[in-house]
């Protein structure tokens, strides 16, 4: 169909739709519908572009009779919808024509119809076909850490999955709850829960270790058990089902034991 158009438009556009299906239409016929008489050189590039794609030309038919008087009648005729488009909405209305001209001159070059930045891909195994698509899933975040920078007075809480650390002083009323461990670049003399959905290997760290309240998993470690000086950083951890506090420079060896 090359009525309504410019032959050499129409041609161009013909061609990007046979190369997006090459092999849909071989060994057909087609009749070209026509608005004026052809030459003979519009005639050779029709007939070329049909045979390169396998198709035959049956013939030419003129679509509309009388020249453009006709034409503008009929198109006159048609309904027509109240479109009303904004200055950005217009700048937006797609150029179909030129994008088919483009992606049949990219097939004439050999190129991809659409451009594809170079990725390379890996190679897929011999039984890609025949092997069953893996199931898809939500991947798990693993739980980060809650930095906290400032002393924390009585009544105030740190809840959080994964790890706590404290820069500052936790007094006595506070409360820190940690999945992972708990430490404090300070003073711990508040209550202090690490690994608190069961994993006794969590641990609680802090320059001066003098907590009213140690847990770590199920294990609870209270007042005259907790509350001692030290003149190096501690470490609270599980040990033979107890929590067991420790210089943090002999903690190796006192595990060992």
């Amino acid at each position: 169909m090359l009525a309504d158009r410019e032959f050499e438009g129409a041609l161009a556009e013909l061609e990007a739709r046979l190369a997006e299906r090459p092999e849909f239409y071989r060994g057909t016929m087609a009749t070209a519908v026509v608005a004026f008489e052809p030459t003979s050189a519009q005639l050779d590039a029709l007939r070329a572009l049909l045979k390169t794609h396998g198709i035959g030309l049956a013939g030419i038919e003129l679509g509309v009779s009388g020249g453009g008087e006709e034409l503008a009648r009929r198109r006159a005729q048609r309904p027509s919808a109240d479109l009303k488009l904004s200055e950005s909405a217009r700048s937006l209305v797609a150029d179909f024509a030129g994008a088919r001209a483009d992606i049949a001159h990219r097939r004439r070059s050999g190129l991809t119809s659409v451009r594809r930045s170079a990725v390379p891909q890996a190679p897929a195994p011999a039984h890609a076909e025949s092997a069953p698509s893996a199931a898809l899933h939500v991947a798990a975040q693993p739980p980060g850490t809650l930095f906290h920078v400032g002393t924390l007075r009585g009544g105030q809480a740190l809840h959080h999955v994964g790890n706590i650390v404290v820069v500052g002083d936790v007094n006595p009323g506070t409360e820190l709850v940690a999945t992972g461990d708990v430490l404090v670049f300070g003073r711990l003399l508040g209550v202090a829960h690490a690994g608190a959905q069961g994993d006794d290997q969590a641990r609680v760290y802090a320059l001066h270790l003098q907590a009213t309240q140690l847990r770590i998993a199920t294990s609870i470690a209270v007042d005259e058990e907790t509350r001692r000086a030290s003149a190096e950083p501690e470490v609270a951890f599980v040990r033979d089902g107890r929590i067991v506090i420790a210089p943090f420079s002999k903690v190796g060896e006192v595990r060992a034991e």
